[in-house]
């Protein structure tokens, strides 16, 4: 059972049409977390488009470009809560809406999770912007409109979040009401969405058919699908348990800061500032400084509130070792036991997100938890096709979207693990030096 104080990063994903932003309006206007103004807002502007309903789409098509089209371009962040993790009244935030909200009547259900959902674009011109929104996600939902069954854009977010090591997928079949709420036809697309996904490392897939529209098993049952025995959407994210999927044994620690007040009263103070990204460390624990391979103590670990007795993912935490040693940002201390690996060289699969394409020999910065330096392609493995998942060991470079697996150098060492053990110290990303324009997402297969 999920803590009341869990957060669920959530990422929706699917083809153009699926009706993403309408279900993420669905949930929020269900479980009241839409302020009134915003409420009255959205209704004036679905009739004065002539929409003919109320239109919960345009809580997250807030781009005029997106309005005007009617798809979703950026990546829309939306937060809210339940149960007995909200609290009383409600906030509008720069770039989302926070709210708190009552839990819904279910049986069983307790509550008590915070959520931030990201609407990821559909259209296949925007897979970057999905690939930003979902790369920090706990779970991703992934669309498909029960009318057309699984499309080529349903495999390539399938593949991006089996890329991405998303732990939990939730396959939302929807539009049921325009198929009449048909078992056979949500039978039929779990039937062809498996058979497809046995390809790649998903380990938990849950199909859930649903009306975004009217309703039906987003936030509560309905009575149109007697034939579906399974929890609601709202229901199963509540419960979904995330505690498990964040590493708790390979100490990782990037450090971001090194903190020296110089004042009279803390003198002698010297500080290593960072988020953990793995692993639990307390003060006793032995750890190693990368690259430098230095080993010591942890004297003590600092947060705003005072001294800590433990640390953990992701608190933001100042540790004070026992040995002076030589640290500067981009360092890491790490487990002793387990310690990741120090390389200048390693394939990753990357995703590309410019429209220059990329080609071996081109030269980039690279920016790894928070270390930074050159480098340069070395070859391309192969590219990958999205939909058929065939490999095309001929391609010559990377084109805008494209999914590839390439071999990489750096300037200077990084201290890294494979992403499927760890997502932080696995993952970076690859920067136009002449632009500062973010051309690449990757992920590490392997180092040396």
């Amino acid at each position: 059972m999920a803590a009341v104080s869990e957060l669920l990063r959530i990422a929706t994903a699917g083809s153009v049409d699926d009706g993403k932003s309408t279900l993420i309006g669905r949930l929020l206007h269900d479980t009241k977390s839409i302020l009134e103004d915003q409420l009255e807002h959205v209704a004036q502007t679905s009739e004065r488009r002539g929409d003919g309903y109320l239109n919960l789409a345009l809580l997250t098509d807030g781009l005029r470009a997106e309005r005007e089209q009617g798809i979703t371009i950026d990546v829309a962040y939306r937060y809210f809560q339940t149960g007995a993790a909200a609290g009383a009244g409600a906030a509008a935030t720069n770039g989302g809406t926070a709210a708190t909200v009552a839990a819904p009547e279910q049986p069983g259900f307790r509550g008590g999770r915070k959520f931030i959902i990201a609407d990821t674009p559909g259209h296949e011109q925007y897979t970057r912007n999905m690939v930003t929104g979902a790369s920090t996600a706990d779970l991703s939902i992934v669309l498909i409109d029960a009318r057309h069954g699984v499309s080529e854009q349903t495999r390539r977010h399938a593949f991006i979040a089996s890329l991405l090591r998303i732990p939990h997928l939730v396959v939302a079949i929807n539009k049921m009401d325009l198929v009449d709420y048909s078992q056979e036809i949500f039978d039929a697309i779990v039937a062809d969405f498996t058979d497809w996904a046995t390809r790649l490392q998903l380990s938990d897939v849950v199909f859930i058919p649903i009306s975004a529209l009217k309703g039906d098993n987003v936030v509560e049952r309905m009575d149109n699908m007697p034939w579906y025995q399974g929890p609601s959407l709202l229901y199963h994210l509540e419960h979904v348990v995330i505690a498990t999927d964040r590493d708790m044994n390979d100490v990782r620690f990037p450090v971001q800061w090194v903190i020296r007040p110089m004042r009279d009263e803390h003198h002698d103070y010297r500080g290593y500032a960072g988020q953990m990204a793995a692993g639990v460390i307390r003060p006793g624990s032995e750890v190693v400084v990368l690259p430098s391979g230095r080993k010591t103590k942890i004297m003590a670990i600092d947060s705003y509130e005072g001294e800590l007795d433990v640390a953990f993912p992701t608190m933001s935490v100042t540790l004070r070792l026992e040995d002076d040693i030589d640290i500067s940002r981009g360092d890491m201390i790490v487990d002793a036991e387990e310690a990741p690996t120090v390389a200048r060289e390693f394939e990753a699969m990357v995703c590309w997100m410019s429209e220059q394409p990329m080609r071996p020999g081109g030269r980039y910065v690279i920016h790894h938890t928070t270390r930074s330096a050159k480098a340069i392609i070395d070859r391309l493995e192969y590219r990958v096709d999205v939909n058929s998942l065939e490999r095309d060991g001929e391609a010559g470079e990377l084109g805008l979207n494209e999914i590839g697996r390439v071999r990489l150098r750096t300037s200077t060492p990084l201290v890294v693990d494979p992403y499927s053990r760890n997502r932080t110290t696995g993952s970076f990303i690859l920067i136009d030096e002449s632009t500062n324009d973010t051309v690449g997402a990757g992920m590490i297969r392997s180092g040396r």
